[in-house]
């Protein structure tokens, strides 16, 4: 293709915005990247002001979601998704000439969805219409995730705001509640907090730990090829197991 081919990426998470851009830069060196948004409203000011040909969209996003970003901008540009959603939300997608990349990316999905674009670009296919889809979704999000726990400390119950929690890790009889200031318990187990909890912002690294995704720093495969997962303002790092390793593989 001789025309240079724009890009915003749009993600409230640092971790997961590096990750893009790293596979982008490696399946599709040509892809000229010219925004990247840490929220809706950034992303739509990139999108009116760069004029980009394609949109990466996270759908969870504060001030603006990716669902608001991409009505608002309509057909002016190829809209990719980013999304956590089961299948029924993948089917969506599927029906509609628009694409989705379910979180974590890898290389092989990605590399699909590239070639879809390119080919819509090569041809000068007219970008979908999405009034359709976007209503679905807009139904499928207003599922609310956890927001609060209650959790014992010492002899009292305290309320606590899971975006301040660092991890959750599952003991014989209670589950522990990590945040900054102290450890609390809870009786919940980690299988129903998996389906509770928000899988933008908290995912499952062992059968025993859920982390907050915000409060990881960095991820460092060891000797062994196991992954170290290294926490913001804490010494402790935890170990991310065999069967979920595929989260970090292309980090």
């Amino acid at each position: 293709m001789n025309k240079v081919i724009r890009a915003v990426i749009a993600d409230d998470e640092q971790i997961l915005r590096d990750h893009l851009v790293r596979c982008l830069a490696n399946l599709w060196p040509e892809l000229n990247i010219c925004g990247i948004a840490e929220n809706g409203r950034q992303a739509l000011t990139m999108i009116e002001q760069y004029e980009p040909d394609i949109a990466f969209l996270d759908i969870r996003m504060p001030e603006l979601t990716g669902l608001e970003v991409a009505q608002q901008i309509a057909d002016h540009c190829r809209i990719v998704f980013v999304t956590a959603y089961d299948d029924y939300a993948v089917q969506a997608f599927e029906q509609q000439a628009v694409d989705y990349l379910v979180k974590p990316i890898r290389d092989e999905r990605l590399f699909k969805t590239i070639k879809r674009l390119q080919s819509s670009i090569d041809i000068q296919q007219t970008p979908p219409d999405l009034t359709d889809l976007l209503d679905h979704l807009q139904t499928a999000t207003k599922k609310d995730c956890l927001r609060w726990i209650r959790a014992s400390y010492q002899d009292t119950i305290r309320l606590i705001a899971v975006e301040d929690i660092v991890y959750f890790q599952s003991g014989d009889k209670y589950t522990s509640v990590i945040t900054d200031e102290r450890e609390l318990l809870i009786r919940k187990p980690l299988k129903q907090l998996v389906d509770e909890l928000d899988p933008n912002h908290f995912w499952q690294v062992h059968r025993g730990i859920i982390v907050n995704v915000a409060y990881i720093t960095s991820v460092e495969r060891d000797n062994n090829s196991r992954y170290q997962i290294k926490l913001k303002g804490r010494n402790k790092t935890l170990l991310a197991s065999r069967s979920h390793a595929d989260l970090f593989k292309q980090m």
